[in-house]
C-alpha cells in the first residue's frame, strides 16, 4: 500500500508546489494517480506565502485531489489567535503571543496584507486579520484531523505519547510532543511519520521517521513515498532510499 507524505510547509508555497511535482514525477513511474498525499501540518508562519498555501491546499481538496491535511501547533496558534482572543496555548509560555518572533505569526498576517503587525498593538491586530482573513481558511485550519492512517504507517505533526493506544493521545501531544516521544526505541505497531522537530535532513529511525528538513528556516521541503514499512525520498532524479540507522 503506497502514500506519500510532504513535511513542515511554513508558508513555503513554491516548494510545497515542486514537492507536489516530484509526487506527481513518481505517479507517474508507478501508474498510481489515488495514493493519498499526506501533508504533516504547519502550514502557515515564518514563510512568505501562509495565505497561498491555505488557498492551494483547500481549493485542491475541494476539487477532488487526495489530499489529507494535518493540522500542527503553529496551525492552531494562527485559527485560535483570530477566533479565540483569550485562549493560550498550554504548550508555550506566557509571555510568548502569536506576534513573538520565535513563532512568525507577523510573516503569516502580512500574506493576508497586514503592514508590519507587531505585539504592541496585538488588539488592532487582531481586529485587522480578523478582517483580513477568509472564513473559509479558519474554518479550513480548525478541522484538519489529527492523525491519519495508511497501511503500516501513521502519520502525525510531532509524534505520539509512547505507551497510550492510538485513540486515547490527546492533541496538545500530537502536535507538540518532543519528548519522551524521540528518544523512545519501542515499536509502536505503525511505523510514525511526523515533522515538528527541524532537522538537518529527514531521518530513518526504525520505529518513526522524521521529514521536517528545516523549510521554516531556508532548508528543503521533504517529500516522501512509502510503500508499506519502506521509505524513500522523492529527488528531482527520482527516488532516494531513506534507510533506517
Amino acid at each position: 500500500m503506497r502514500s506519500y507524505a510532504i513535511g513542515d510547509i511554513h508558508g513555503q508555497l513554491s516548494l510545497l508546489q515542486s514537492a507536489h511535482a516530484r509526487i506527481a514525477a513518481d505517479r507517474l513511474a508507478c501508474g498510481d494517480s489515488d495514493a493519498p498525499i499526506v501533508h504533516l501540518g504547519d502550514l502557515v508562519d515564518r514563510g512568505p506565502d501562509s495565505a497561498g498555501v491555505i488557498r492551494y491546499l483547500r481549493e485542491g481538496i475541494a476539487a477532488g485531489a487526495p489530499w489529507v491535511v494535518l493540522k500542527g501547533n503553529h496551525d492552531r496558534l494562527f485559527e485560535r489567535f483570530i477566533t479565540t482572543p483569550d485562549w493560550r496555548d498550554p504548550k508555550m509560555s506566557g509571555d510568548v503571543t502569536y506576534l513573538h518572533p520565535v513563532v512568525g505569526g507577523a510573516e503569516t498576517l502580512m500574506s493576508y496584507g497586514l503592514f508590519r503587525p507587531t505585539a504592541f498593538h496585538l488588539r488592532t491586530v487582531r481586529e485587522q486579520a480578523r478582517a483580513a482573513v477568509p472564513e473559509a481558511d479558519l474554518a479550513f485550519l480548525a478541522s484538519r484531523p489529527l492523525s491519519h492512517a495508511v497501511g503500516e504507517a501513521l502519520f502525525v505533526h510531532a509524534g505520539i505519547r509512547p505507551g497510550v493506544p492510538l485513540d486515547h493521545q490527546i492533541e496538545d501531544d500530537l502536535i507538540w510532543i518532543r519528548e519522551p516521544f524521540l528518544s523512545d526505541t519501542r515499536d509502536h505497531g505503525r511505523l510514525v511519520v511526523h515533522g515538528h522537530t527541524a532537522i538537518p535532513r529527514p531521518m530513518h529511525y526504525r520505529n518513526r521517521v522524521n521529514i521536517d528538513s528545516r523549510a521554516a528556516y531556508g532548508g528543503p521541503l521533504t517529500a516522501i513515498v512509502i510503500e508499506g514499512r519502506d521509505v524513500w525520498m522523492l529527488t528531482d532524479e527520482g527516488r532516494l532510499p531513506l534507510t533506517p540507522h
